[in-house]
C-alpha cells in the first residue's frame, strides 16, 4: 500500500485509535482517514482494523503493541458487525475509493468517487448485509428511499460466507396493480 509512507502510531481508546502525532493526523485526513472528535484525532475501529491489517499501524493499549486478531475481538464486543465493515472497508480501499462512516440510519459507508474525496460530496451510501443473515425488507426499503432522497445512490455490500464482497446498486421501484388491457383477457374470466 502507497498511501501511507511510514508506519501510524496510535492508542486505543474504547475501540478507537487516537492519533497525536499532528503530521500524521494531516497525512492520514488528506488520505481521507481518520477524524476530530472533541479537539482530538481517532481512527474509526474499521480504519485501524484496515490499517493494521495492511501493516501500517502500530497501535498500543498502555505498553502493550496490539495485533489486528486482538483489536477485532475488542471491536466485536463494542459492535458485533465489525468484521462485515472491516472487509467491506477493505474491499473498497483496495478499490481505489475512500469510504467514511455512513450518515446513520442504517449504512455503513458514505463512498466518494475515485479521486473526488474533499472536493465533491460522496456520490454512494453502502450497507452491508452478510450471506445467509435476515433482515427485515421494509427496513430496507426505507433505507433505499432515504439514500435516494439525499441524493446519493444507494449499494448494498453483500458478504459472501467466504468473505468475498459483491455490490449492487438499488433503486427505488414501485409495483403498480396489473389491470385489464385492451386485447388482453383476464385470466380469471
Amino acid at each position: 500500500m502507497s498511501e501511507l509512507e511510514s508506519k501510524v502510531e496510535g492508542v486505543l481508546v474504547k475501540d478507537h485509535a487516537l492519533v497525536s502525532d499532528k503530521d500524521m493526523q494531516h497525512v492520514l485526513e488528506l488520505k481521507g482517514f481518520g477524524e476530530i472528535i472533541k479537539k482530538k484525532f481517532f481512527l474509526k475501529p474499521f480504519e485501524s482494523l484496515y490499517l493494521l491489517y495492511v501493516d501500517k499501524l502500530k497501535l498500543f493499549r498502555g505498553t502493550h503493541l496490539m495485533d489486528f486478531d486482538t483489536l477485532m475481538a475488542e471491536c466485536m464486543k463494542i459492535d458485533p458487525d465489525s468484521f462485515t465493515k472491516f472487509l467491506i472497508y477493505r474491499d473498497l480501499r483496495t478499490r481505489g475509493y475512500i469510504p467514511k462512516e455512513g450518515f446513520g440510519f442504517g449504512s455503513d459507508f458514505r463512498v466518494y468517487e475515485r479521486g473526488q474525496f474533499g472536493e465533491k460530496g460522496a456520490k454512494y451510501v453502502i450497507f452491508g448485509l452478510t450471506e445467509g443473515k435476515r433482515e427485515k425488507i421494509g427496513l430496507l426499503q426505507k433505507q433505499i428511499e432515504d439514500i435516494t432522497t439525499m441524493g446519493k445512490e444507494p449499494v448494498l455490500a453483500v458478504i459472501e460466507r467466504r468473505g468475498e464482497v459483491i455490490y449492487y446498486k438499488v433503486s427505488k421501484i414501485q409495483f403498480h396493480q396489473n389491470k385489464d388491457q385492451p386485447g388482453f383477457s383476464n385470466i380469471d374470466s
